[in-house]
């Protein structure tokens, strides 16, 4: 047993409150190295020979990807213990059996309390993933509203143009998007995500000048406040975009500083290196921190506190506005933590159920502790899903694997609030990725809806829209049917429903997996008894026949199945 690879820390990423006095435990090991781990605990503060307070639970192996196991147990307590005393009993495959205790391993049982892990309960409780109950396994919809649906006349050919540039006027506004939700109705969103809507001069809106007006083009407060209302009369909650890593260079405070200097009042709101003021140019770098290198995105200096309070004020603002649901924060990965959890203390003291998503490519690990955000824009997804079907360059396995990877950072709290991505605006269209092949962008959603998580739309692709990188990607929604691909908006539509229908898909409940290297198949089940249901994915290759399914029902052609898989299709087996 190879123990340099079983990590265990004694804090809340791996000992964690759930509520109602039950405990969270994690540990990983070397992928196939261990067979079973039992988890040992007791009462540090009831002394044995009053009561005996030891217990034994079997940990069940949630997750492997390339190189690890991970295991988990919830241990709950019939009462309010104070402080949990517990350590692990490892065999390995090789019959080998080791005890496992804060800084210490030992091949014998540990008896010595001080020897042992340490939970503190009510520290623990304090500090617990609080994720809104709403949210997991809900499916999300992203709009660009600029590109999205309009109250006004733009000819067809303004509208259609492909491919489209950054300055294309489509003139879309939030009124449009109020005029068009019995769409995302008939389809079953269930969360509305828009980017940026404050007053800003581009199309985009990333360059915010000021965050406490509606961009006129888009619209007015009244418009949001509508919006957000028909939204909630039809069961969908609506999340904005706060692009608070920056401002536009014509925000109030970037303008004082570029007037006044060093002596302007709003000196620490930024953080610039040399006086005067220098925007950069294509050979020369700003003269102050900002988004990337570009000039028109000063970077705000969020661990000032006249800041930070300026900003927790602009996300309370919206929500008590216009009762919103939440942010999604904008280059969230390069906000300082100190700013974070400020704003998510605000937030949530306005809107005990906000959801508060950070945008970052990598995992977000350190900010989904419980006191920042909720959740993630989920690239490690996007990369796993590129990966298996765009380029075909990892197995079956591998890409269980990678989806175990994912498994294995988070408890399951965050797991299943991941927003699992195929695209966004900040991406090409997958149709595009994939050489405009339609069955690889079906598969893809499968995969997005299929699998535990938030799965995430963004606005068109269930109408097979194309485009290829930023510009592109941002093209005029598909609103007339000679446009439209119905094949693929009858499988989005199709799996959504089988999603709401069978909850353990949406709620991570898969009690198994197989894989087929040389077929290029995955299978798992989700759910157990009467809700069960298998799903089987089929990647790159040639035809496959699976006998033992034949016979039963595939829900998502309401037929039934005759075992034939074809490249890249899913069948969801009743």
């Amino acid at each position: 047993m190879e123990l340099s690879a079983i990590r265990h820390v004694a804090d809340k990423r791996c000992c964690l409150s759930v509520g109602n006095n039950g405990f969270l435990f994690r540990i990983q090991t070397k992928k196939r190295d261990v067979s079973e781990i039992v988890l040992h605990t007791l009462d540090k503060y009831i002394k044995p020979e009053i009561k005996d307070t030891k217990q034994a639970h079997l940990m069940k192996k949630i997750a492997t990807d390339r190189l690890c196991d991970y295991y988990e147990t919830t241990v709950y307590f019939d009462y309010s213990i104070r402080c949990i005393r517990y350590y692990f009993e490892i065999t390995g495959n090789d019959g080998e059996k080791v005890f496992i205790g804060s800084e210490y391993f030992s091949g014998n049982e540990i008896t010595d309390i001080d020897r042992m892990y340490n939970c503190t309960c009510k520290l623990r409780e304090e500090e617990r993933i609080d994720v809104p109950d709403w949210a997991a396994g809900k499916v999300v919809y992203q709009i660009f509203p600029a590109r999205y649906a309009t109250t006004k006349h733009v000819p067809e050919n303004v509208w259609y143009k492909a491919p489209i540039g950054h300055r294309a006027d489509l003139k879309g506004d939030l009124r449009g998007i109020i005029n068009t939700l019995d769409h995302l109705k008939e389809l079953g969103i269930d969360v509305l995500y828009l980017t940026p809507i404050f007053k800003s001069p581009s199309t985009h809106k990333y360059n915010t000048v000021d965050y406490y007006e509606i961009s006129p083009d888009l619209g007015t407060k009244a418009d949001l406040k509508e919006l957000v209302a028909k939204c909630h009369e039809m069961g969908m909650k609506v999340i904005l975009d706060g692009v608070f890593n920056h401002t536009a260079t014509d925000f109030f405070a970037f303008q004082d500083v570029m007037k006044n200097g060093s002596s302007s009042r709003y000196h620490n709101w930024y953080y610039i290196e040399k006086y005067p003021i220098n925007m950069g140019s294509g050979t020369e770098i700003p003269g102050y921190l900002t988004f990337s290198y570009y000039g028109g995105m000063p970077k705000l200096n969020l661990s000032n506190d006249e800041t930070a309070e300026y900003f927790t004020n602009v996300g309370r603002y919206w929500i008590e506005e216009c009762d919103i649901d939440g942010w999604r924060l904008d280059v969230g990965d390069e906000i300082c933590h100190s700013f974070m959890k400020k704003f998510r203390k605000v937030i949530r003291s306005v809107k005990k159920d906000a959801l508060i998503v950070g945008e970052d490519w990598q995992h977000g690990r350190d900010y989904l502790d419980g006191d920042e955000w909720d959740s993630i824009m989920n690239y490690s997804f996007w990369r796993l899903v590129k990966d298996y079907v765009m380029d075909s360059s990892i197995t079956a396995s591998e890409a269980v694997e990678d989806i175990g990877h994912i498994r294995g950072m988070f408890p399951p709290q965050i797991f299943n609030v991941l927003w699992n991505l195929i695209d966004t605006h900040d991406t090409p269209r997958f149709l595009a990725m994939c050489g405009n092949d339609r069955k690889k962008q079906r598969f893809a959603a499968a995969m997005s809806l299929l699998l535990p998580g938030m799965p995430f739309i963004y606005y068109g692709d269930e109408y097979g829209i194309g485009g290829e990188n930023d510009p592109d990607n941002r093209r005029g929604m598909l609103w007339d049917s000679k446009y439209q691909d119905e094949d693929t908006y009858s499988l989005y539509r199709k799996l959504i429903a089988i999603r709401k229908e069978y909850k353990d898909i949406a709620q991570g409940t898969i009690t198994e997996y197989r894989t087929d290297n040389e077929n290029n198949i995955i299978i798992y089940c989700c759910g157990e008894g009467d809700g069960k249901v298998t799903v089987i994915m089929h990647g790159k290759g040639d035809r496959v026949t699976l006998e033992e399914f034949a016979g039963r029902s595939n829900l998502l052609s309401d037929k039934e199945f005759d075992g034939i898989m074809e490249e890249f299709s899913v069948a969801v087996i009743k």
